[in-house]
């Protein structure tokens, strides 16, 4: 079993190049599928039937996972499989009639603008670390990006009010940033930065304490602290500030398909879930406005 489960996940880091916490992600559920299916005794991936697929759902049900983690887990079986029936190590895939659970809709959670701003006000920029945070609140907000791609970003990424990332899959886009950001960016680039630099072969835009790259952790670890220091009592995670990007851009007039392009969604189905925080918008402003909503 550990073979063809070491195969695919080479599959998956070579030849389609998904990022790290992917392939992380694909590797914890079929680890998890596996233990299950040595509990029942079950040594061979090639003899699993549908009817086995369907003791590991209840299984998954019954160990209270959410519907969201069971239908990342159906997708990743799926993901295996078709990659077995690829390899002819199975003749049939045996998830073709196995369903994913109906996702409640949840809508995606962003801040206001009031309290962005709080947010935006916390890091001293007096220190070069103070600039670094304040750099990486304003680039998240101004272009959108995953906080996977932006601690990836580089130097010779960033020229003239542009920025070329690499998201899923290590597809290339380009984001934009205005301004404001323009002059933090300065500001770190030529101060902060430079104090923080400890290996002038690092190329990386955002460094830690110790002049390395800076992690995703370290990301959220900031986050976790400018939040404590702004006193508000919501939960803001980097990816927060993502949908608050594409929230405000929706709100202020953009359409759609821009905000799709920017974001780097491959489908605008994915990109039309901020419409419905628009929506709601909308529909809140109507009720407090309209003398006739009133009554």
């Amino acid at each position: 079993m550990n073979f063809l489960v070491e195969a695919f996940i080479s599959y998956l880091n070579i030849e389609k190049a998904y990022s790290s916490e992917t392939t992380k992600n694909y590797e914890r559920d079929l680890e998890l599928f596996c233990s299950f299916l040595e509990r029942e005794h079950i040594s061979d991936l090639t003899k699993v039937n549908h009817q086995h697929l369907r003791s590991y759902l209840m299984f998954l049900y019954d160990q209270k996972y959410s519907k969201k983690t069971i239908s990342r887990n159906i997708s990743s079986l799926r993901s295996f499989y078709k990659y077995l029936c690829s390899e002819g190590h199975v003749k049939n895939n045996p998830c073709t009639l196995i369903t994913s659970p109906k996702l409640d809709k949840k809508l995606p959670n962003y801040v206001n603008y009031q309290e962005l701003e709080n947010l935006m006000s916390i890091p001293d920029t007096k220190t070069p670390l103070g600039q670094r945070d304040a750099l990486i609140l304003e680039m998240l907000y101004s272009t959108g990006m995953r906080v996977s791609e932006l601690v990836n970003l580089k130097l010779v990424d960033i020229q003239h009010g542009e920025i070329r990332v690499f998201g899923k899959g290590k597809k290339e886009r380009i984001v934009l940033y205005g301004k404001v950001c323009e002059k933090k960016l300065i500001t770190y680039a030529k101060d902060g930065r430079n104090k923080l630099l400890k290996d002038p072969s690092v190329q990386y835009l955002f460094l830690n304490k110790n002049g390395k790259k800076l992690s995703v952790r370290g990301v959220e670890l900031i986050f976790e602290n400018i939040v404590k220091k702004s006193g508000l009592k919501i939960h803001v995670s980097p990816h927060t500030f993502r949908h608050t990007f594409a929230t405000h851009m929706l709100n202020e007039g953009a359409d759609l398909k821009s905000v799709q392009e920017l974001l780097g969604h491959e489908n605008l189905s994915t990109t039309q879930v901020y419409t419905h925080v628009s929506n709601e918008r909308i529909r809140n402003v109507y009720l407090h406005a309209h003398p006739r909503a009133k009554k």
